[in-house]
């Protein structure tokens, strides 16, 4: 009983770090004076829940957006909190990206079938909207993490039903420290008791909604990043990346000293990890690359001999252009 009081403390402490907003006026004017613009609350559906925020730079057209998607146990969790927004958005929307960040409706109230329904309808009505804020529909990279990661990666392979339902296909997909990408393996072995409210005990749905046996060969570009203080989540990412690979899909590993939390709030910051997921990041197409050139080189982490990532960034994609 007391591993479990603790476990309840935890995930109110939780749920009370989630709940730290950016929508407060002086977030706002810091992102003015640097010509950045949030659009809150543009609405995908009916229920309060379902809308998204989004951020773009003052000016720009057709460019590459990234769909982020927050994680909260399923049950909790917000598209403002400032572990999902503040560093990603003073990276990457003050180089040009526009930064689409997602709510959903939760558990208990629905689960996580409907869930990968919202962000189905969320991804397309973002895709038919973002010209006017200045994306490219052709150009959309989805992340996730922790929960936001699980529903990412089955997202990820229902491409076929977003083109479907009117939405594009998209560049790749990032998956910030899964809690669940091969479902039935955590149920059957022992778990958190959120797990049994989010995947009940059918055998049945755990397949449905296990992101390693929904892999499908129209898989795009993936890039797995794991928290090396979980052994399980990194075994589970390697296996998940293996069976891609099968298929003949472009998956990597990248496995992090960070801890769960980190992964998520210190991506954005100028430190290796950010210049790694950047490095995969700059593989999707040449507007992605354009816009990370426009990165200023001292924003990376220094490589020991004076040259910053982002100016090695800038010589190999100058070399490859005049190949």
């Amino acid at each position: 009983m007391q591993g479990f009081s603790q476990r309840r403390v935890l995930l109110g402490f939780l749920g009370f770090l989630l709940s730290f907003s950016v929508y407060g006026e002086g977030y706002q004017s810091r992102l003015a004076s640097k010509g950045i613009t949030l659009y809150p609350d543009v609405k995908y559906g009916a229920h309060p829940l379902q809308a998204f925020d989004i951020y773009a730079r003052d000016g720009i057209s057709n460019a590459p957006v990234i769909f982020m998607v927050h994680g909260g146990a399923w049950s909790k969790g917000d598209k403002s909190a400032e572990s999902v927004v503040r560093n990603k958005v003073q990276r990457w929307v003050a180089a040009g990206f526009v930064f689409v960040s997602v709510n959903y409706r939760l558990v208990p109230e629905v689960m996580p079938l409907e869930q990968l329904q919202d962000l189905q309808q969320a991804l397309v009505s973002a895709q038919k909207s973002i010209r006017k804020f200045g994306g490219s529909s052709d150009d959309f990279l989805l992340m996730g993490h922790s929960a936001g990661a699980h529903l990412v990666a089955l997202l990820s392979s229902t491409q076929a039903e977003v083109i479907q339902k009117g939405g594009n296909s998209w560049l790749g997909s990032i998956f910030l420290d899964s809690a669940a990408l091969n479902v039935p393996e955590i149920m059957r072995s022992k778990h958190y008791g959120f797990y049994d409210k989010t995947f009940s005990s059918n055998s049945e749905f755990w397949l449905q909604v296990s992101p390693y046996h929904q892999i499908k060969s129209d898989l795009n570009p993936v890039l797995l990043i794991c928290s090396n203080r979980r052994l399980k989540a990194c075994e589970q990412a390697d296996r998940y990346a293996d069976k891609a690979r099968s298929y003949g899909i472009s998956a990597s590993v990248l496995k992090s000293p960070y801890s769960h939390k980190d992964i998520n709030v210190k991506l954005g910051l100028a430190n290796d990890y950010t210049w790694r997921v950047e490095q995969f990041m700059s593989r999707l197409g040449v507007q992605v690359q354009d816009v990370l050139i426009r990165v200023k080189a001292d924003m990376g982490k220094d490589d020991g001999a004076g040259v910053g990532p982002f100016r090695l960034l800038i010589q190999k994609v100058k070399a490859k252009r005049t190949d």
